[in-house]
């Protein structure tokens, strides 16, 4: 899967998918050579032109050798400040104020398997799932050493990359800067690919043509945030869905990210991310090191859906882990948008009564369950249940929701205090915030500086011992606000830099160990919604609350996005009560219903007041994503249209059982519009030779009845060769109504 030829110096990592080529250059420089198809042999047909570039100086080496240069090169982890003039890897200022490095190949390793990171989330494989190659690069001077660590997967075109930097002198240096991962392309005919939003508007889709000079996509805010999602992918112009070359790359971090992209003078294009650099400083004593969060880099010849399905399986089976990796999503209600901080015990009951009745396996108490809280000024911190509310305590909700059949869980934001807490009045000195300056306050909370051992204990004593109080099943772990005036009291002057990282290895700390400790509950990462939806926190927490707007038609722009990296079993989706909280806007119970089902399906209003009539509609729902759950959670995902795309109107979906036994399609159509064409569909990845039973379909529901819903309606019981469903397509009926949801099941024969 490596190999390493010392004659040529070609580095090749190959599967059956990709092939990732590098080569050692005089002895020294470790260059990009080739990503993308699969080769057998990499035998240099391209390569370095020899020429004299005026402004790119020579190393010192090879001064008369003027069409050799740094500048040039596309080195695999540039340093700054030694003739190469595009962005740096890294940069660090050592002892006498320079920072200026220049770095050596020095030795390599290939191992089995992936050794993991130390403190961080990053990807795992066994010993024939994967290969690592480990690289050694040490500065001249012997002020720095680097390795950067690549793995390749067996079964899937992605490559993992790290770097981990070490202080190999005997005076500390100041490190300003540390990516993930570097990478040179010799053209720059792409389009830059990102996720953009804000809260209750997650992940919507940007296209752009890369430009001349630097672009980047970042978050500044101490997390991975609503505003940018630490992704970024390099499409070939022509790239669609299904076709065409596109890179993708994921950060496996929950912090401030960065992903740049320079074009060069000489038209080039530099990629590289990792750890914000704006704020971010890392003192490095001698022999002390600093690790990397990992990147996550896939090349698909098959488009966008081609560069999911890749990161897809990744996540699935190498990021998330524990009892709930491969295990079905239960079903559940969470009081939230029924009750919001009203409730009691009796309403807790007659949620969970109608609950029970309705098919639904999970009962959620979201917040207002603790301290005296009533609204959302006080109490955080302080997790000690509220007994005027709860009468019985958690174990009185907790087994009133098992005696009916449920399971039941529990929200809790532990990394946030409130200025009206005993927690604050007792340690005010405990959140983060800059001596002599205000503080600024969001959602009228604080923030806990995660990067003090004390804090962190507090937190996993504190949230232990209500999870020990009661037999508790699932854990809401939300995060609501971002990070400003990031001071630590803990940390001295020179450290201040480490503040916001630190927080963030902080909480991998505080997730590991309760994850650990805690292995049968099934924990949903929150932040807003979707403000944390990152690799980082899916490593301990299998799935993550998608967005807090649960708007159907806002969803599917918000869950297509997402599925650009994460498959649906990772995303929390719910019916709401229509008009919608958020966005005012009404629509039919099954466009909710089945928006909600691409996703962890679930149920977010209060279902005690439903009609007769809606909770047989919901019965009748929550019956069929029984059937089919497991092709929902478990099988492969394809966009067949994108509501980023043309008019932005229509948005498809389908999915693949694991077996290839079951095909579900989804259907949305935004805005009835006039004398339009009729949608056909044309299906992904079916058996052409295979016959298909169309075993269920749901029409939209209609403001009026029309001969096309009649016809369509009798195709059910119908078998359609794949070829067909493929090349030919299915089509949609002719729909007079806005906000329209369609649903096909289709059983292999």
């Amino acid at each position: 899967m490596i190999t390493f030829d010392e004659k040529t110096g070609i580095f090749h990592l190959k599967n059956a998918y990709t092939s990732y080529v590098l080569q050692l250059v005089r002895n020294k420089y470790l260059l990009h050579r080739y990503w993308g198809r699969p080769l057998r042999a990499f035998r240099d047909s391209t390569p370095f032109q020899a020429i004299d570039r005026a402004f790119s100086p020579q190393p010192a080496a090879w001064p008369n050798e003027r069409t050799f240069s740094l500048d040039v090169l596309p080195q695999e982890y540039p340093a700054y400040g030694h003739g190469d003039y595009r962005l740096p890897a890294y940069a660090v200022r050592l002892s006498n104020g320079t920072t200026v490095t220049e770095l050596a190949y020095s030795s390599y390793k290939i191992k089995a398997g992936k050794p993991a990171l130390r403190g961080l989330p990053a990807a795992y494989a066994k010993a024939d799932e994967a290969e690592t190659l480990t690289i050694s690069l040490n500065d001249t001077k012997g002020a720095l050493g680097i390795e950067l660590s690549y793995t390749i997967f067996a079964d899937q075109p992605v490559i993992a990359r790290s770097a981990r930097i070490i202080n190999t002198g005997s005076q500390p240096v100041e490190l300003l800067s540390a990516a993930s991962f570097a990478m040179d392309f010799a053209d720059h005919d792409f389009d830059r690919l990102s996720l953009y939003g804000g809260h209750a508007a997650e992940r919507s889709l940007e296209r752009v043509p890369l430009m001349h000079g630097i672009q980047e996509t970042a978050s500044r805010r101490g997390a991975s945030s609503h505003q940018q999602s630490p992704f970024l992918a390099l499409a070939r112009r022509e790239a669609t869905e299904m076709s065409g070359d596109v890179y993708g790359f994921s950060l496996v971090w929950s912090g401030e990210f960065s992903f740049r992209t320079e074009v060069e003078q000489f038209g080039s294009t530099r990629v590289l991310g990792g750890i914000n650099p704006a704020e971010f400083r890392w003192h490095l004593k001698a022999g002390e090191s600093f690790q990397t969060p990992e990147a996550l880099m896939t090349f698909s010849p098959d488009g966008f859906n081609g560069m999911s399905q890749a990161f897809h399986h990744i996540v699935r089976e190498h990021i998330v882990r524990g009892r709930h990796q491969h295990a079905l999503r239960p079903i559940l209600v969470n009081n939230w948008e029924a009750t919001y901080f009203d409730f009691d015990d009796e309403k807790i009951d007659k949620l969970a009564d109608c609950a029970a009745d309705l098919g639904i396996e999970l009962l959620v108490l979201d917040d207002g369950w603790f301290g005296h809280r009533n609204d959302d000024n006080t109490s955080l911190g302080d997790w000690v249940i509220n007994t005027k509310k709860l009468k019985k305590g958690l174990n009185g909700v907790a087994d009133s929701a098992h005696r009916r059949g449920l399971k039941f869980g529990l929200w809790f934001e532990p990394e946030m205090v409130s200025e009206d807490s005993d927690l604050y009045r007792v340690h005010p000195d405990w959140t983060l915030h800059v001596p002599n300056y205000p503080a600024s306050y969001s959602r009228h909370q604080l923030v806990l500086d995660l990067s003090r051992e004390e804090v962190r204990d507090y937190i996993v004593t504190s949230v232990s011992k209500v999870l020990h109080s009661a037999p508790i099943d699932y854990v809401k772990w939300d995060f609501n606000r971002h990070l400003s005036e990031a001071f630590s009291a803990a940390l001295p002057a020179e450290r201040q830099g480490e503040t916001k990282t630190r927080f963030v290895l902080g909480l991998y700390d505080v997730l590991e160990r309760l994850t650990k400790a805690f292995p049968d509950i099934l924990f949903e990462s929150c932040s807003g919604g979707g403000g944390r939806f990152d690799a980082g926190m899916l490593y301990y927490m299998p799935q993550t609350w998608a967005s807090d707007n649960t708007d159907a038609v806002c969803r599917l722009a918000i869950q297509s996005g997402t599925s650009m990296v994460f498959p649906p079993i990772t995303m929390g989706a719910h019916v709401s009560v229509t008009p919608n909280h958020q966005m005012g806007r009404t629509t039919s119970m099954q466009t909710r219903a089945i928006c909600a089902m691409a996703g962890d399906f679930g149920y977010e209003l209060d279902i005690t007041r439903m009609s007769d009539a809606e909770k047989q509609q919901v019965r009748d729902h929550i019956a069929l994503y029984k059937k089919i759950r497991p092709t929902l959670q478990l099988g492969r995902f394809y966009r067949l249209l994108t509501p980023f795309a043309g008019d932005r109107n229509e948005t498809a979906w389908e999915f693949v059982s694991e077996d290839d036994k079951q095909v579900v399609l989804m259907y949305f159509k935004t805005l009835a519009t006039p004398a339009t064409p009729i949608r056909t569909l044309n299906l992904q990845a079916l058996d052409q030779e295979a016959e298909y039973e169309l075993t269920t379909y749901l029409p939209a529901q209609r403001t009026s009845m029309d001969f096309g819903g009649e016809a369509r309606s009798n195709l059910v019981g119908q078998c359609f060769y794949g070829d067909e469903l493929m090349y030919s397509g299915l089509s949609v009926e002719k729909i007079d109504t806005d906000f329209a949801g369609f649903l096909w099941v289709f059983d292999r024969k």
